[in-house]
């Protein structure tokens, strides 16, 4: 069976059990992998592992070609899955941990009030902008929501104006955030499945998130002078602002502005530091580095480890929990965050798997052939739509990055690309944006909390989706044209 033929149907079953079935996304996924792995002809396996053979580095042995040859589809599915929960799966419980840790801590709230503090009222979309854009990378985009959404209603009430401005200004930073910066699921699963680097993802997801968020903020006063929505306190749901949840913005002190940043600008700055050493070591000629840097080097590379750095990031966002306003019980809150991030690792492992399944069955060499005389910069746009297209059909924007990224990670090819593979993968993040509607289940968060009505959602966050989408995409194109950073 053609590879394309099998990529059709793996996708449509996917599409399906979400649409029609309503199956969660991890058992979705599970199923188009082991239908892959099921329909990859032996020759397409014989064919993988002869490459794997004529690898210089970590090549198979005989042996362990032959077993790979004659293992069964669920062996391969199973090991696949294994394999990928061990590089994404610590990574993102620990970011789960640190996110729930800086809500109930009310270091979030201190974000939020220094970033309104140091623009001022008049310039208040840029401040919700900037903090779920801080916010965004280690909390989830529909927490950042729940936290921020009050503070828009209050923002509405002391100016008269510009609600919608305010929502989208949140939606500006932290979805964007969200699909472009790890350790959030869909960035660290795409850079796992193109093997880019973390802090290699970290700076380029960054760099465009910033750029295309200033961009985006634009189309959003644009769309607030065309669409008004009224304030409709009594729209938002009691259960969402119940007790147990974290603490409003305007109710809790929190602890100081720089602890209640420094989990979140710690492991940045961690894994940066163990890239610079690496650096500079490499500057020196074989042998002729310090004697020092032995013993310094092992630490260095210990703590600039991405899963280390989550490690003591999480420590210390556990320690925040000294300002919380109400004594809570830190074994069930951390429960809770690990509970959440656990049904993340399951469907990202297994979009994992699936890409995976996909690469044995020769989509890597199916997808350089096609696209041998396609320009550099075209597989941008291309990667953009591919994923839009899931996005849109589906309504998730991590499950239509991890199914793209499965399905283009052919274009991953060093011989293909001219510039770095980091903007491949800006590019599936930047499509994972459009369109935001009723399959969506961000969608109605958004809705529900603000108080939109259907109609009013779907003329604003519509062309807000496709606005942040376009803009991100602008911004990967232009940094892969003048800093293609290719080695």
């Amino acid at each position: 069976m053609s590879i394309w033929w099998i990529v059709a149907i793996a996708v449509a079953v996917v599409l399906l059990s979400i649409l029609w079935l309503r199956l969660h996304a991890f058992l979705a996924l599970a199923m188009a992998g082991f239908l892959v792995a099921v329909l990859t002809p032996d020759a397409a396996l014989v064919d993988y592992a002869d490459l794997q053979m004529e690898k210089s580095k970590e090549a198979w042995t005989q042996k362990e070609a032959a077993s790979f040859v004659s293992s069964t589809g669920a062996q391969r599915l199973a090991q696949s899955f294994g394999d990928y929960a061990g590089k994404i799966g610590i990574l993102i419980a620990l970011a789960s941990v640190v996110g729930s840790c800086l809500m109930h801590s009310g270091a979030a709230a201190v974000i939020i009030r220094r970033m309104l503090a140091i623009v001022g009222e008049a310039r208040a979309s840029y401040a919700l902008a900037g903090s779920s854009f801080l916010l965004g990378i280690p909390v989830f985009f529909d927490t950042v929501f729940y936290l921020m959404v009050p503070l828009a209603k209050s923002l509405r009430r002391q100016v008269g104006k510009d609600y919608v401005l305010y929502i989208l200004a949140i939606l500006a930073g932290g979805s964007l955030a969200h699909s472009l910066v790890p350790p959030t699921p869909g960035p660290l699963a795409v850079a796992a499945e193109l093997h880019i680097e973390i802090f290699d993802m970290m700076v380029g997801g960054l760099a465009i998130c910033c750029c295309s968020s200033v961009l985006s903020l634009s189309a959003a006063a644009v769309i607030n002078r065309f669409v008004d929505v009224p304030l409709r306190d009594d729209e938002t749901p009691a259960d969402e602002t119940s007790a147990g949840g974290p603490p409003s913005i305007d109710e809790v002190e929190g602890p100081p502005f720089g602890l209640a940043l420094l989990p979140i600008a710690l492991p940045v700055l961690l894994i940066a530091g163990g890239t610079a050493w690496n650096m500079w070591l490499g500057s020196f000629d074989s042998g002729a580095a310090p004697a020092w840097t032995d013993s310094l080097g092992r630490i260095v590379k210990l703590a600039s480890d991405k899963n280390v750095a989550l490690g003591i990031a999480a420590a210390m966002a556990m320690g925040l929990l000294r300002w919380a306003p109400v004594a809570s019980d830190r074994n069930q809150l951390i429960g809770k965050a690990l509970a959440s991030g656990g049904v993340i690792i399951l469907i990202t492992s297994a979009g994992g798997a699936f890409g995976t399944m996909l690469r044995y069955a020769g989509i890597a060499e199916a997808v350089a052939e096609m696209t041998g005389s396609l320009p550099g910069l075209m597989l941008l746009p291309l990667a953009f739509l591919v994923t839009a297209s899931i996005r849109t059909l589906q309504g998730s924007a991590t499950v239509a990055m991890i199914t793209a990224a499965g399905v283009l990670q052919g274009f991953a090819n060093p011989e293909i690309l001219p510039y770095h593979p980091v903007y491949l993968a800006t590019a599936i993040g930047a499509g994972s944006k459009p369109i935001m509607w009723m399959a969506d289940s961000g969608f109605w968060v958004i809705c529900k909390m603000s108080g939109m009505t259907e109609s009013e959602g779907l003329r604003t966050l519509a062309p807000m989706s496709i606005a942040m989408g376009i803009s991100a995409l602008i911004f990967t194109v232009l940094g892969a044209w003048l800093l293609p950073m290719n080695h």
